[in-house]
């Protein structure tokens, strides 16, 4: 089944159109040119000073994002009515991507841009909009956002910070204290959760002037140390009523919503860490000399290289796909109406699934990139005068950041039971057809011929491999989807890898007879280890959840049918993608 526009999730069920998939490709001369002028803004003023950041220089922290909000670069996603410039989300993943080479600014500038400050965006009154957006996009104030606390990581819902009213009826009374706040030593204006009565869940706008408020202590981190983190102890502090943030008891609607933005917008942070990381490892290995020729030479180094260009490649057309997903939705909302913003995180709440694949499969690459990366250097990696060694280092908050890994997995495969419990997924229905391909009793109809035509039979039949097997955990484990932890997370791995899979095979049909000759060649080499990769990943995934539903005999032999790949020439086709990146010194598919 073919279909256009796909709602969330619908990827797992039809087949897209290359010309509905937004890519990097389709970046307008006004994206460019601002994504020009990020890449000299970080070379010019972020990375001459890292070494000054990374000793906690928070003035200059704090004049570099108040640079930020010269360049116009903290009011993309702001109303143009409260001095901001309302662009598309992928505008906004763009700026994420190109601001993300230093990772203690990115985490500063990601806080002030996103979770600081789209909360009050989403939710805000008009008058609560009117008197801090300003501040914000000018970085005359900064911003942070108080969830986490010392007891309550994932489980956001059981804090402990209490809000009472006060016998007036002017303010509410805050206590507690809350952990791991990213820019909390210096913030002007936290978006704090508490619990009014100690029952109802409720966002609040607290001044650091309110008094009460203090930072505790820098944590001593394994990374990011050029940004601030602590904790933020509230005692007795007076926020005034009108500071509520959306509605008593619905703080909940504020956290999770805003999360979905977080970890969508780490797909593309990450996404360009990775290719930062990717250059330095390109440059070392033309440069690093050992038996008398460049260490690029040798078929270890050069397999590394390709993979990490490969792995790139499906995370960016990952992100910028879901980008375009996302914008095509709120495109369709009408605005200036009084539910405009209910309306529009409902549109973003459509994708929670793919926006929680993006984090897990985007900040899962970065991993095996900066890894990679080490190694490219040897001993060197781990020098601090290197920066791969800080590349390493930074890499590794990405994976918790946004939910952990783990629960972004249950996520992905909770949301889909649940939306199949609903009716809006019909998992039950097309697990059975998936099941016949799965059995070998029908063969894939599909058309063999074309542009990229085993790498689409092999999307179709990743995604029967899904279906069959999600299907099958449906009915064992119906009503008890939280105790099964190990299924669900096996289940997402295999949504995972066909999302990026599809999205970069989508994205290579697009562009694929635009380009000339050796083009065409370079990214066809791109797409055949994608797909050996995410072949090899769904596969076992899939025998592993086999065997944990208990039904190897029934579902082993056409797992294996199904996710068969003919990779002849993989090993030509990463020769020829680790000759492109030696010799550009580049991700050889930046546009």
């Amino acid at each position: 089944m073919l279909l256009g526009k796909l709602k969330g999730a619908q990827y797992l069920l039809a087949e897209c159109s290359p010309w509905d998939v937004f890519s990097p490709e389709d970046f307008s001369p006004e994206q460019k040119q601002l994504a020009e002028t990020i890449d000299q803004f970080v070379s010019k003023d972020i990375l001459p000073n890292v070494e000054k950041l990374e000793h906690q220089d928070f003035g200059l922290m704090i004049n570099l994002l108040k640079k930020c909000g010269e360049l116009g670069l903290l009011m993309l996603e702001v109303p143009e009515e409260y001095g901001g410039l309302d662009l598309s989300k992928a505008t906004a993943i763009l700026v994420a991507e190109k601001i993300s080479r230093y990772a203690s600014f990115t985490a500063a500038f990601m806080v002030q841009t996103g979770i600081g400050m789209l909360p009050l965006v989403y939710y805000g009154t008009p008058a609560q909009k009117e008197k801090y957006l300003g501040k914000l996009i000018s970085a005359k104030w900064i911003s942070a956002y108080c969830l986490t606390e010392p007891d309550s990581g994932s489980d956001a819902m059981g804090a402990k910070t209490t809000a009472t009213l006060s016998g007036d009826g002017k303010h509410y009374i805050l206590n507690g204290t809350k952990q791991f706040i990213t820019n909390g030593g210096f913030a002007d204006l936290y978006t704090v959760f508490a619990k009014v009565d100690r029952k109802q869940f409720t966002a609040f706008l607290v001044e650091r002037s309110f008094g009460g408020i203090s930072p505790g202590p820098e944590e001593k981190k394994l990374g990011i140390k050029g940004s601030s983190t602590t904790q933020v102890i509230l005692e007795d502090v007076k926020v005034p009523a009108e500071n509520v943030l959306g509605e008593i008891g619905k703080g909940h609607k504020i956290a999770f919503n805003v999360l979905n933005v977080g970890r969508f917008k780490l797909g593309a942070v990450v996404t360009g860490a990775a290719k930062a990381a990717l250059v330095e490892g390109v440059k070392y290995a033309n440069l690093r000399k050992q038996f008398g020729v460049p260490i690029g030479m040798f078929g270890a180094i050069r397999e590394k290289i390709a993979d990490m260009t490969a792995a790139i490649f499906a995370s960016e057309s990952l992100v910028y796909r879901l980008a375009g997903m996302i914008d095509d939705h709120l495109e369709t909302i009408p605005k200036g109406g009084a539910d405009y913003y209910d309306a529009y995180m409902r549109g973003i709440e459509e994708y929670a699934v793919e926006c929680a694949i993006a984090k897990v499969f985007c900040s899962e690459v970065l991993a095996k990139v900066v890894d990679d990366v080490v190694q490219i250097h040897g001993g060197y990696g781990f020098i601090q005068e290197y920066p791969a060694e800080r590349f390493f280092r930074d890499e590794r908050v990405n994976r918790i950041f946004e939910g952990t890994n783990e629960i972004n997995r249950i996520l992905i495969a909770g949301n889909l039971f649940r939306r199949a419990e609903k009716g809006e997924i019909p998992l039950s229905r097309e697990a059975g057809r998936a099941l016949e391909y799965l059995s070998g009793s029908k063969d894939d109809a599909g058309d063999d011929s074309g542009i990229l035509a085993a790498e689409k039979k092999l999307s179709r039949n990743l995604k029967r491999v899904f279906l069959s097997v999600a299907g099958m955990a449906s009915e064992k484990i119906k009503g008890r989807l939280k105790d099964e932890q190990e299924i669900l997370m096996t289940l997402a791995d295999v949504a995972i890898n066909i999302f990026a899979l599809e999205s970069a095979v989508l994205r290579a049909g697009k562009v694929m007879e635009t380009l000339d000759g050796r083009g065409r060649n370079c990214l066809g080499a791109v797409i055949k280890v994608v797909s050996w990769n995410a072949a090899e990943a769904v596969a076992l995934a899939a025998r592993k959840a086999a065997f944990f539903l208990g039904e190897p005999k029934q579902l082993l032999d056409g797992i294996q049918r199904l996710t068969r790949y003919d990779a002849t020439g993989l090993l030509q086709s990463k020769r020829q993608l680790a000759d492109s990146a030696l010799e550009s010194e580049k991700y050889v598919f930046e546009v």
